[in-house]
């Protein structure tokens, strides 16, 4: 691991230039790669990657499902009154066996970053990189200096508490990380708490982890931890934007405060309720499953190639993958119909990474057919 300071440099504030980075205080070096932190999977979509098989956001395919649709549809006859959240909050809560007073509804876990950055304290906040760029983003708009630990890919992007300064008094960490689907065991991130220090765990694939082990959502013992979930990915609701956090009351009360009013849709409440209850939490178990077995398949097929290297154990509905001519070969699946992540904005990581969502195995199939061919022409 290696720990970083992002450069607060004017030139580093522009658009798509944000990200930079040096070596640690003290320590003379060549500046590190420039990296957008602006940029995510749906720009691989957009104008005219609309119609391509889309590998770049995860997602799950084939959602939201009609039942949850129905319940947003019959949530518009109460656009009249402003937002109520209770009735959301309460069932969050109960769906993580916590008091409601420990839960935050929010505008998606991107609202929830911008909320961390904003209204709570920090001195030395640090984000542990290869992740979600988003935290870093928004603790820099707020005119913090983000210090980077980023993970060795050598030992597979894994976690060491250690490598995390102790003085530390904010830590970011996803968990299962995106975009490496590294799984950290509940125990090491919890190693990470301590008094005097918020940590923020990111959980927003959580919910596709048969049994969501490893996870802290419902731990109240640890002091400063936040949780962040999201019930866009699972359920289809990137548009819709639902997201919550749990956290000690106290850190909650400090959130809410930055928060405009009424900061959640009628729809996006409807919508966490729905997905909380048993029935939703059953089909999400049973979603969590198949992308396992759909992973296990993308992983087999990707083996077949030679170039390709796919860090595994893998936990998240993506894979991270490594090959040479990375950026050529991204180009030429789109040319075949297929829009990957890159993984040059990532910290931590370079032009020869890609991520890829998981898809049914005949989307897959269909995929390493032609990544057969763009890696043949190369």
């Amino acid at each position: 691991m290696r720990r970083t300071t992002a450069d607060r440099s004017p030139a580093a504030q522009g658009p798509g230039t944000r990200g930079p980075g040096t070596q640690s205080p003290g320590t003379q070096g060549p500046a590190a790669p420039t990296h957008d932190l602006r940029h995510h999977g749906d720009a691989e979509v957009r104008d005219s990657g609309a119609e391509l098989t889309d590998l770049a956001v995860n997602v799950r395919s084939g959602t939201p499902p009609v039942w949850l649709k129905e319940r947003i549809a019959a949530s518009l006859d109460g656009l009249a009154a402003y937002p109520d959240g209770r009735a959301a909050r309460d069932a969050v809560a109960v769906r993580h066996g916590l008091g409601a007073e420990r839960v935050l509804l929010t505008a998606g876990a991107a609202e929830a970053f911008v909320l961390v950055a904003r209204a709570l304290p920090a001195r030395r906040p640090v984000v542990v990189h290869p992740q979600f760029t988003e935290p870093e983003a928004a603790l820099r708009d707020a005119g913090h200096d983000v210090e980077r630990v980023v993970l060795d890919e050598r030992d597979g992007f894994r976690l060491a508490p250690d490598a995390v300064p102790a003085d530390a008094d904010l830590v970011v960490i996803g968990n299962p990380t995106n975009p490496t689907s590294v799984l950290h065991p509940a125990d090491a991130i919890a190693r990470l708490a301590r008094p005097g220090r918020t940590l923020v765990v990111d959980e927003a694939f959580m919910d596709a982890v048969p049994g969501e082990s490893e996870s802290l959502a419902a731990r109240t013992d640890l002091p400063g931890l936040v949780v962040l979930r999201s019930l866009t990915k699972t359920w289809g609701l990137a548009g819709l934007r639902i997201g919550y956090v749990l956290a000690a009351p106290g850190t909650v009360s400090a959130l809410a405060g930055a928060q405009p009013l009424w900061p959640v849709s009628t729809p996006a409440l409807a919508a966490a309720e729905a997905c909380s209850a048993p029935p939703a939490l059953a089909e999400a178990g049973h979603a969590a499953h198949r992308i396992a077995s759909d992973r296990a398949h993308l992983t087999a097929r990707l083996a077949e190639f030679e170039e390709v290297r796919v860090y595994e154990p893998a936990a998240g509905p993506f894979l991270l993958i490594r090959l040479p001519n990375a950026s050529r070969v991204r180009s030429r699946l789109r040319e075949l119909g297929f829009a990957a992540r890159r993984g040059d904005t990532f910290p931590g990581l370079g032009p020869d990474h890609l991520r890829l969502a998981v898809r049914d195995r005949a989307t897959t199939d269909r995929f390493a057919v032609a990544l057969a061919k763009a890696l043949g022409e190369g």
